[in-house]
């Protein structure tokens, strides 16, 4: 795996970590833990997470909380967030997921493989829009540096153009012909 970026899996029932922890095992990630909203959201401004499932209902600080308060900040506010929910469908939470920026909203219990595959692409896709952004801001660095005034960075005078041919004789002309015009 080319990051160092985890999957934090966040769910107040240790059993449910456990089980999703399995789940993306496979996939061979990194992966951390937290057990409630103000843990994972402390994790999160640490850095280093590149995806997050996330229960929606926990005690304290639920779900969409976390999410409303990642989407205010410029260094969490792109990291795709799946959320989870074992109370079935409800309109009114899937319209303020999806108006906050969320990934998914996936039911419990998973399906291990669908959770793998959307886990995959929705962190490998952030990982290739990081890597992205990263090259723009070198190669814009490069542009400003390129752009700098002359005085910064003189540039070589470029060849006469005399020197960058070797001296031809002229037609019909032959060697002795031209040691005779030099003297």
């Amino acid at each position: 795996m080319p990051s160092d970026a985890r999957i934090l899996i966040v769910d107040d029932h240790v059993d449910a970590l456990y089980a999703l922890e399995s789940a993306l095992a496979p996939l061979g990630y990194l992966i951390g833990r937290a057990t409630s909203g103000d843990e994972a959201l402390k994790q999160v401004l640490r850095g280093q997470v590149g995806l997050l499932l996330l229960d929606v209902r926990m005690p304290g600080v639920s779900g969409l909380e976390v999410v409303r308060y990642m989407r205010r900040l410029e260094q969490t506010q792109h990291i795709p967030v799946v959320l989870l929910t074992g109370f079935g469908a409800d309109h009114a939470l899937t319209s303020a997921a999806f108006r906050l920026g969320v990934a998914d909203l996936v039911m419990k219990p998973v399906d291990p493989w669908a959770l793998r595959t959307k886990v995959r692409y929705l962190y490998d896709s952030h990982q290739r829009h990081l890597a992205l952004q990263r090259e723009v801001r070198e190669l814009r660095a490069l542009l400003r540096k390129n752009a700098e005034p002359a005085e910064h960075h003189p540039r070589p005078a470029p060849p006469h153009p005399d020197a960058r041919s070797p001296l031809q004789r002229p037609p019909g002309a032959h060697a002795g012909e031209l040691e005779k015009d030099r003297t």
